[in-house]
C-alpha cells in the first residue's frame, strides 16, 4: 500500500499570520522564517514600550539584546569625545532593527539608542538567542545567516555609498 505525501497544510489549512506576526514577517532578519518558525521566535520576544526621548541604552552599556521597531521612531547617536549623545547616525522606523551585534557578543554598546517618539518595540535578548540555537538550531541558523547578511550589507554600503534606494546602510538599519 502506497500513502502519498500530502502536506499538512493541506489538511489543516494555511496558518494565519496574526497582525504581530504579519509586521514580524516583513523584518529582513525574519524574512526566511516560515510562519511557524516565525511564531516561534514571537514566543522568545519581548514587547517593550518607550516614551518620546526615553533613552532605551547608552553607549557603554553591556548589550544584551537586539531591538526590532515595531511602531514608532528610533534615533542612534554616536557619543562625543565627551561621552555626550552628539551624531545622529540613524533614524529608525517600524521594520527596522538595530542592536544586533549584542546577540553575537557581550562587548559594550558603541552608541546611544532614544526613541524620539513613542515606540514600540520587540525585544530579542541574546540568552533567548542562545537558547534557540539550542532548541530550533534550524531557525537559529536562519536568523544568523540574515543577520550576517545585513552585517555584510552595511559594510559594503558605508564603504562605498548607498544602496539601490539611495540612502546609506545606517538610514535603515545599526
Amino acid at each position: 500500500m502506497q500513502i502519498d505525501h500530502i502536506p499538512l497544510a493541506h489538511l489543516f489549512g494555511r496558518r494565519k499570520l496574526t497582525p504581530r506576526l504579519a509586521r514580524l514577517a516583513q523584518v529582513s532578519l525574519f524574512g526566511q522564517l516560515s510562519p511557524g518558525e516565525l511564531d516561534i521566535v514571537d514566543g522568545l520576544l519581548h514587547q517593550r514600550e518607550y516614551l518620546a526621548d526615553e533613552v532605551i541604552f547608552d553607549a557603554g552599556e553591556e548589550g544584551q539584546a537586539l531591538y526590532i521597531v515595531l511602531d514608532g521612531e528610533v534615533e542612534v547617536h554616536r557619543p562625543d569625545g565627551n561621552g555626550n549623545a552628539a551624531e545622529r547616525i540613524a533614524t529608525l522606523g517600524p521594520g527596522s532593527f538595530f542592536g544586533d551585534l549584542a546577540l553575537l557578543d557581550n562587548l559594550p554598546r558603541t552608541a546611544q539608542a532614544r526613541a524620539s517618539r513613542p515606540a514600540l518595540l520587540a525585544v530579542f535578548f541574546r540568552a533567548d538567542f542562545m537558547t534557540l540555537m539550542d532548541t530550533h538550531a534550524r531557525i537559529a541558523s536562519k536568523i544568523a545567516l540574515q543577520l550576517a547578511r545585513e552585517m555584510g550589507r552595511r559594510i559594503r554600503q558605508s564603504q562605498f555609498g548607498g544602496g539601490a534606494d539611495g540612502r546609506p546602510a545606517w538610514d535603515r538599519h545599526l
